[in-house]
């Protein structure tokens, strides 16, 4: 059964027109995980008013409603726009010049493609080609 992305993100829309939904993810064969986020932040409340408002899916499958995580996923076009300069991880589904896995600095994105510079230099990548990507969460130490 495909997952009902539209249905969700229209769900989500008359919920809140500030909630995004950012990525929804099959795991298991009757289970989907989705990422959501708001300008002022997510906490359990928004989560389960997503999880409420989408009910009518709990027939078919069963939702898990969550934040995006340190670790957030991007999916759109925006979303590389607006973490230009982050750390990153870009998977491919095909090798492109012999790799499928790029993480280093956001260094450029457009409607169409992204540059992630590494240690080896500066990969471009096209938004058809990716299969799967995140920020990659930088810790700094702290002093005690």
């Amino acid at each position: 059964m495909e997952a009902p992305h539209q249905k969700i993100e229209d769900e989500i829309a008359a919920l809140d027109g500030d909630v995004e939904l950012i990525a929804v993810e099959r795991f298991g064969s009757e289970s989907l995980r989705i990422y959501i986020d708001h300008p002022d932040g997510v906490d359990l409340g928004m989560c389960e008013q997503v999880t409420h408002a989408l009910r009518d899916l709990n027939a078919d499958w069963a939702l898990e409603v969550s934040s995006p995580g340190i670790d957030r996923p991007l999916t759109k076009p925006d979303h590389y726009k607006r973490f230009l300069g982050s750390r990153v991880r870009v998977r491919t589904a095909e090798p492109i010049g012999g790799r499928k896995s790029f993480t280093g600095e956001l260094t450029a994105a457009t409607d169409d493609a992204i540059s992630v510079e590494d240690e080896s230099g500066v990969h471009e990548v096209p938004l058809s080609a990716v299969h799967r990507s995140n920020l990659v969460p930088e810790f700094s130490e702290v002093n005690q």
